[in-house]
């Protein structure tokens, strides 16, 4: 058995309460291997889906992964249930150039100058 990697099932779970999967990921498999599987398998119809990975995050057991993790290492032993699958929340979040730019005008309308003689 030293050459048999252990696998989990997972699935994703959208912000509507759809899911995509449940399917078969090795535990080496890294989270942002993950995320490019969600944005391959996103619901055509869905209009609101993420363009990129960093549009992506998925939560497990409370926690968001981060993306140079793997599955192994963001496992927690409460969730875990043998044979059984694993859910994953997605959350998706696209960068907003919109807010970005509000936050870098309200910083130089707020700039004042002092000078004391």
């Amino acid at each position: 058995m030293a050459g048999v990697q252990e696998q989990l099932e997972i699935k994703f779970r959208l912000t509507d309460g759809s899911d995509i999967g449940p399917r078969s990921f090795p535990a080496a498999t890294s989270v942002a291997t993950l995320k490019e599987n969600v944005l391959a398998q996103w619901p055509k119809e869905k209009n609101d889906g993420p363009r990129t990975i960093k549009d992506v995050k998925l939560i497990s057991a409370g926690r968001v992964l981060e993306n140079n993790r793997t599955i192994s290492e963001c496992r927690s032993p409460l969730c875990d249930i043998p044979g059984g699958v694993t859910t994953m929340h997605v959350v998706v979040q696209p960068p907003s150039l919109e807010k970005e730019k509000k936050t870098e005008d309200h910083l130089k309308q707020n700039k004042c100058g002092c000078v004391i003689l």
